[in-house]
């Protein structure tokens, strides 16, 4: 077997996906990581060994998987179908099926719930202990302004970000509508919604090189800490490239983030302190999805082109794995100036 050495990226995995990669996410339990991706397949990953532990085919390219236990995940696809596997049998079950693509996939497990949003403008909810009948396990469906293009959940509150800039805050609770009917505070489409650890907000972000932080709490003080920032932009000879911001990963520990675009960077943000903690070495293509280990010792990069730029020659897509040093996310504490002698 090969031996893969770290590099200044990170460690290298074996047998990476074929073409582009589209999500990454590790387990609640372990430093197991499902990825899918537009080869029509999920891999199912042992990180600490570097194995390819098994391979799920769909009929369609793949936008999006998260797991459900250690021993099973879910995936959602072009194919228009929401599937779960069971890792060590292999069995596949089918949920169910949206009219349109399946853009994302989230597990709830507050309310024992698999969450999907869809380009046919719905939401729907999913009982996976009812899996193998004809659609018996909806449990909802939840029509939205917009093609669905991100989701984020946090306990019992999920956000929904669509196309027209419209964000759904909803309680799971209480579908019945949204708590609250939001408009992103950036001007440009959204690539990425991710919940604040805490639960009292969400961290938004843009195809014009920009985050906004956002709070649940409406009341004028809430909304007065909420703020946006310019990153993943480049200057050359006076002139401002602007890069996408593709996706944003919290640290379960401190509440720093990271965010991947597609200039190829990953930078790591104390949100609170309003400061870049650190910018890693540049990966060889654009930035499509992170992910933080549930100690938040290890972060998996997904170093994977996705044709902001049309059709053209690319580094294949690759996964790197970064042992994380505490002092690249925990947030520095503030220095306050000496009192005057």
């Amino acid at each position: 077997m090969a031996v893969v050495l770290p590099s200044a990226s990170g460690r290298e995995l074996l047998n990476p996906p074929s073409d582009g990669i589209t999500n990454l996410c590790f387990s609640n339990h372990s430093d197991h990581l499902l990825v899918s991706s537009w080869d029509k397949r999920v891999r199912l990953y042992d990180v600490s060994s570097n194995v390819l532990r098994g391979e799920f085919l769909h009929d369609g390219a793949i936008l999006d998987c998260c797991f459900h236990d250690d021993s099973s995940g879910f995936s959602a696809g072009r194919d228009h179908t929401v599937r779960r596997y069971a890792f060590s049998s292999g069995k596949e079950d089918i949920l169910g099926w949206h009219k349109a693509p399946v853009r994302c996939v989230e597990y709830s497990y507050a309310t024992g719930q698999a969450i999907t949003g869809s380009w046919d403008k719905t939401l729907k909810c999913w009982d996976p202990r009812g899996a193998g009948g004809q659609e018996h396990t909806l449990t909802g469906t939840y029509p939205q302004p917009e093609r669905v293009y991100s989701l984020s959940l946090v306990g019992h509150r999920l956000v929904v970000a669509t196309a027209g800039r419209h964000v759904n805050v909803y309680d799971l609770r209480n579908m019945s509508q949204p708590e609250q009917r939001r408009e992103s505070s950036l001007k440009y489409q959204t690539r990425c919604v991710s919940c604040y650890p805490n639960g009292t907000g969400f961290a938004l972000s843009s195809v014009e090189g920009r985050v906004a932080m956002e709070f649940f709490d409406l009341s004028e003080a809430g909304q007065a800490k909420k703020y946006s920032f310019k990153c993943h932009r480049q200057s050359e000879n006076g002139k401002d490239t602007v890069y996408p911001v593709n996706t944003i990963a919290f640290h379960p520990i401190y509440g720093t983030f990271a965010t991947g675009g597609c200039d190829g960077y990953v930078n790591v943000w104390d949100g609170n302190n309003k400061k870049r903690l650190y910018q890693y070495s540049r990966y060889p293509t654009s930035i499509a999805a992170l992910s933080f280990s549930r100690d938040g010792c290890l972060l998996a990069v997904a170093s994977s082109y996705t044709y902001e730029e049309g059709d053209k020659l690319h580094e294949p897509d690759a996964i790197f794995i970064r042992n994380i040093n505490e002092a690249e996310v925990k947030p520095k504490p503030k220095v306050y100036p000496a009192p005057p002698a």
